[in-house]
């Protein structure tokens, strides 16, 4: 069955373009004429083929072709869209053991997981397609002799750019509300994953969404994404990614003043304090950094556990971490595949030599896994302190810093010096505790006794360098609308007469 999904993975990826993955504009694939970068395959080395980087005029045309469609799409009923959007969810499910394969052969990320994604990516579609009839709904302000009217409207196209970690539901995660809420969209997939991306386009004109509305352009940052970012037509960002490529955006959007919404990085703490039910905080705390091959922004890389237990929970966790199964994305039983790609390895690996420098142990693994692919083992540093550089920057990888802390304050104190705030986790049986922590990290997200556990009304985003803005619920309407207020006048008053 694995081999089976994988000769179907790789099938369906060289059949896109004849093996050189284009763009996709106006409802119809372009094979481009930009220069081409290779892709490959994590957990091979492998070239699984070729992308084009999308020229200056490509890039136009993706976005006139959003710009023609807004007004006809903006105009469509909010039941209609929500009819369209359910299709696609709808085909997302019927296709999301391809989906799910091909984001494990593209982006290396093991089958146990991706295999939900796919379905959790048409979830999306479903839960936004519900929200897209009330979308414009607005609020009466009565005020003296009149009333206040509000009302939202689509902001216009959109630039949409994903990472490559979760690409197929990261991007669904962003492009549902953008197009229910009104918007077209021009989507930039990461050049190290762009297979999924195409998928998801093709899905959506299947299911009968209008040309033009949905469109999609491949290309390297530095060209490609910066010309999205900078086109005037362009009228909002939403970008999940580094925060160095964040600050980078906004930047390049500053002259148009484009509206920004970031997901970017995170060096989130888990808070495990001795009065916790351990077993269960142990099993969180491994399946929080070492899922996705700990490559996922809202892991918690950073384990801040009570000195009084450090020493009995840090055996336990070793043991945990080195018996993890690494190998085989597409191997049900794997729990750890490979790295995004080699310069991606490197960045990790380089860790070590660090950690070593600033004193810290690596108490499991530290080593590259020799053999074709990008593996990197599943690692553990002890003895750690908070101004270490393993404490303080995103490696993004499966790899795990201890540091030990006193009491509550200390706790806190430690959490909140980096410069990242996406999420935070707090492990205590005291939920008085549990409340003061929560209301005292900064960080955007806090769990109390659990992993990360999505709610899709609930807002998720960061504060500090891990972003702008929130996603969920109607916080993705806000960023994705204007609203608007009108004030109607429903008895005279008093009007200065000027030049009478």
């Amino acid at each position: 069955m694995t081999q089976d999904r994988r000769s179907g993975a790789i099938d369906r990826i060289t059949a896109i373009d004849d093996g050189c993955i284009g763009h996709f504009i106006a409802g119809q694939a372009v094979p481009g004429a930009g220069t081409t970068f290779d892709v490959t395959e994590p957990a091979t080395g492998r070239s699984l083929g070729t992308a084009r980087d999308a020229t200056a005029g490509e890039l136009d045309a993706a976005v006139k072709a959003a710009k023609d469609a807004f007004p006809a799409w903006a105009a469509v009923p909010g039941d209609k869209r929500r009819a369209v959007l359910h299709r696609i969810a709808d085909l997302i499910v019927e296709r999301a053991e391809e989906i799910a394969a091909v984001e494990c052969v593209d982006a290396g990320q093991c089958w146990r997981f991706m295999s939900k994604a796919a379905i959790r990516g048409a979830e999306n579609f479903r839960f936004f397609a519900d929200r897209a009839p009330a979308a414009r709904d607005g609020q009466a302000l009565p005020a003296g002799g009149q009333l206040n009217v509000t009302t939202r409207t689509p902001i216009g196209p959109v630039g949409v750019i994903t990472p490559w970690n979760t690409p197929f539901m990261l991007s669904t995660w962003k492009i549902a509300p953008a197009l229910a809420a009104g918007c077209t969209v021009v989507h930039k997939p990461a050049e190290w994953s762009p297979y999924s991306a195409r998928l998801l386009v093709e899905i959506a004109h299947e299911a009968g969404l209008p040309a033009g509305v949905f469109n999609a352009v491949n290309g390297l940052g530095e060209t490609t994404g910066r010309r999205l970012t900078e086109h005037p037509d362009i009228k909002a960002v939403a970008f999940v990614g580094e925060s160095r490529t964040g600050s980078a955006i906004m930047k390049q959007g500053a002259d148009t003043l484009k509206r920004v919404h970031f997901e970017l990085g995170g060096k989130n703490p888990v808070i495990v304090f001795d009065d916790a039910d351990l077993d269960r905080a142990l099993d969180a705390v491994v399946f929080m950094i070492y899922s996705l091959n700990g490559q996922r922004c809202t892991s918690s890389s950073r384990l801040l556990v009570q000195s009084s237990i450090r020493e009995a929970f840090e055996a336990k966790l070793a043991a945990r971490v080195a018996n993890l199964k690494v190998g085989d994305p597409l191997d049900p039983a794997t729990e750890v595949g490979p790295l995004i790609h080699q310069r991606h390895l490197d960045k990790v690996a380089s860790y070590m030599d660090i950690a070593r420098a600033d004193g810290a142990k690596i108490a499991v693994g530290g080593e590259r896994i020799e053999g074709a692919g990008y593996f990197f083992q599943p690692t553990l540093f002890t003895g750690a302190a908070q101004s270490m550089r393993i404490a303080q920057e995103e490696i993004f990888g499966p790899v795990l810093t201890v540091i030990p802390f006193e009491d509550e304050a200390d706790a806190i104190a430690k959490a909140n010096d980096v410069e990242y705030g996406l999420a935070g986790y707090v492990w205590t049986r005291d939920m008085g505790r549990g409340l003061r922590v929560s209301q005292a990290l900064e960080a955007g997200m806090v769990w109390v006794n659990s992993e990360n556990v999505r709610h899709l009304p609930s807002p998720f985003g960061g504060v500090k360098a891990s972003g702008i803005g929130r996603d969920g619920g109607d916080w993705s309407f806000d960023f994705y609308m204007e609203t608007k207020n009108i004030a109607l006048a429903y008895q005279d008053h008093a009007i200065q007469k000027l030049g009478a």
